[in-house]
């Protein structure tokens, strides 16, 4: 089976902070000439600071601009199921590989509560839909049990683990063995081939918005049976992560460093971490050390 990555793509604004659909297009085609899929309006792509309508317009200039060439998944996942559902049923026909749902947010949720949430959604769209945990930020994870039921619907096709823990993907892929027809994506970008090497089926990765030619090396490495040049891509890979996240919240940084090589994707809407000169000139150095400072 070809293992993929997405790059969870990053959404550009304009100094009012409206959104600049122009240089996200751009973005898109940065990604896609290296070969990565996509995923859109995820954590890295500023997801919570963007309205329902602007989800859905990033939705359709985005594949608008991929032109089937890869494949794209979008977060859809709001916190009520009733948003979520509309949102779903907004992008449905754009012809997406999937539509992530992350867990409901501030709501805290049952593990019934979840399962009621995604099969709503499931139920009522043809795309089919990827359950996105990520306990860190929402509160609300996905037990292995309950993936489990979910992974027996028809129209739910994976999982993308967003938690960091090895334990919690080794229970996901059991479930995935054990039912059968159900995707695990690993989302840490220090566990990208060790995440193919377990069983993934790909990779959503933040990172990958700054080095999309590593992380395209680690998945052709592996996918070609070069595991000498997947180890070595993974190795920069992971050394980036560990330069760049020294120095704060890992979303902010990525796209600052981006920023940093092209101002057009400009900054996040606030309240995000404003920009610091001490801060940027470290990026700066990390990037330049790297060869990634264009």
């Amino acid at each position: 089976m070809t293992r993929n990555a997405h790059v969870a793509l990053v959404t550009c604004f304009n100094e009012d902070e409206t959104v600049n659909y122009h240089a996200t297009r751009a973005q898109v085609r940065r990604q896609v000439a290296a070969g990565n899929d996509l995923m859109v309006c995820g954590t890295n792509g500023d997801f919570s600071a963007l309205t329902h309508d602007e989800k859905i317009r990033l939705c359709e200039e985005v594949m608008d601009e991929v032109a089937g060439k890869v494949k794209v998944i979008a977060n859809i996942g709001c916190p009520a199921t009733y948003e979520t559902l509309q949102l779903a049923k907004a992008v449905d026909g754009l012809g997406m590989h999937g539509t992530a749902v992350i867990t409901p947010y501030f709501i805290a949720c049952t593990q019934d509560g979840l399962i009621r949430h995604f099969t709503t959604i499931a139920d009522a769209v043809q795309t089919p839909v990827y359950l996105y945990d990520i306990p860190a930020r929402t509160q609300n994870h996905i037990e292995p049990e309950t993936a489990k039921v979910l992974a027996k619907h028809g129209n739910i096709a994976g999982i993308k683990d967003s938690g960091g823990s090895t334990e919690t993907v080794k229970d996901y892929l059991a479930v995935a063995q054990e039912v059968g027809n159900f995707e695990v994506y690993c989302a840490p970008d220090h566990l990208v081939l060790w995440g193919l090497q377990e069983g993934c089926a790909g990779v959503v990765s933040g990172l990958g918005n700054v080095a999309p030619q590593i992380l395209a090396d680690i998945i052709n490495g592996f996918n070609s049976g070069d595991m000498a040049a997947a180890t070595t891509a993974q190795e920069q890979f992971a050394g980036l992560r560990k330069d760049l996240y020294a120095l704060g919240f890992p979303p902010a940084l990525v796209k600052r460093a981006l920023y940093m090589n092209d101002p057009s994707v400009g900054m996040s809407r606030q309240p995000a971490l404003l920009p610091d000169a001490a801060q940027d000139a470290q990026i700066a150095q990390i990037l330049t050390a790297r060869g990634l400072k264009e």
